[in-house]
């Protein structure tokens, strides 16, 4: 018998200066997800491995630093390395790329959010974080344009309101929230990973009421 090939849930999250914390905090609270997750954050290359391990530490999902090859797989978080693009072939295996700066930034959100194409059996999400610039704002669009749902952080609670701002500024953000409620969110659209079997501890959200509920 032949099998359904089973699109999966993906998440692609950017993200600048003011970003580290955040992660921090939102990577403690958020549950094992029905989705893979990829973290691209602005980072130089002494950093990019101890935010991934620390985030690993901190997250009821294991977290690492991409690596060519990888497979996308539920409740496992993959964190762009510094200096080299992430992209996504075929919704399903990372690859990585050293190739000249997109938006002065090595890795680009927008690289890795442009990789992802149409997933008709699965859910797309991409989410615009604290930073300085436009890095994220196309790939917010092309996101949306391929039917994929789409967040941006509130203006008072991002350190720099410059690539959030620019994502939003783009028409194509179906969420603006504050950074306190994007775990809240992000769990009312993938769901949370039921079938996780990893030996972590599961966290759930302290908070699972949105001030942001009705945007």
């Amino acid at each position: 018998m032949i099998m359904a090939n089973k699109e999966k849930n993906i998440i692609v999250i950017g993200s600048s200066t003011g970003g580290p914390k955040l992660l921090v905090k939102l990577f403690s609270e958020l549950p094992p997800l029905n989705a893979s997750i990829i973290i691209v954050q602005h980072v130089p290359p002494v950093f990019d491995r101890s935010i991934a391990e620390r985030l690993d530490r901190l997250s009821a999902m294991d977290v690492a630093l991409a690596q060519v090859g990888d497979v996308l797989e539920d409740g496992k978080v993959y964190f762009a390395p510094a200096k080299k693009h992430l992209k996504v072939q075929h919704n399903k295996r990372i690859t990585l790329v050293e190739d000249e700066l997109v938006n002065c930034c090595c890795p680009s959100i927008d690289v890795a959010m442009k990789s992802i194409r149409a997933n008709k059996l699965g859910k797309i999400v991409g989410v615009v974080l604290t930073g300085m610039g436009r890095d994220g704002a196309d790939g917010i669009s092309h996101i949306k344009n391929i039917g994929g749902i789409t967040i941006a952080q509130d203006e008072a609670s991002s350190v720099i309101y410059g690539m959030p701002k620019a994502a939003y500024e783009t028409g194509k953000v179906d969420f603006v929230l504050h950074e306190d409620d994007i775990c809240t969110k992000l769990v009312e659209i993938v769901s949370i990973n039921m079938n996780c079997t990893q030996s972590k501890p599961v966290y759930f959200p302290k908070n699972m009421s949105s001030r942001n509920a009705d945007l």
